[in-house]
């Protein structure tokens, strides 16, 4: 695979492979079903996760793949 291609963690700066998704929305312009994701690696998980569950939008973190 091109690894331009490659799944990698969303925080700023951070080129690490992704391993979870991190399942958001913001209840006050999406429906309730739908899920954006993010992709962290081991070391972004917690702190994406803590930024979007300080805005109640967090719904749920997951292994990716």
């Amino acid at each position: 695979m091109d690894a331009e291609l490659e799944p990698v963690c969303s925080a700023k700066g951070c080129r690490r492979e992704a391993a979870y998704e991190i399942r958001w929305n913001n209840p006050k312009i999406h429906p309730p079903e739908r899920r954006k994701v993010w992709l962290a690696c081991a070391e972004h998980r917690e702190s994406l996760a803590d930024f979007l569950d300080r805005r109640g939008f967090l719904r749920e973190v997951a292994p990716f793949r």
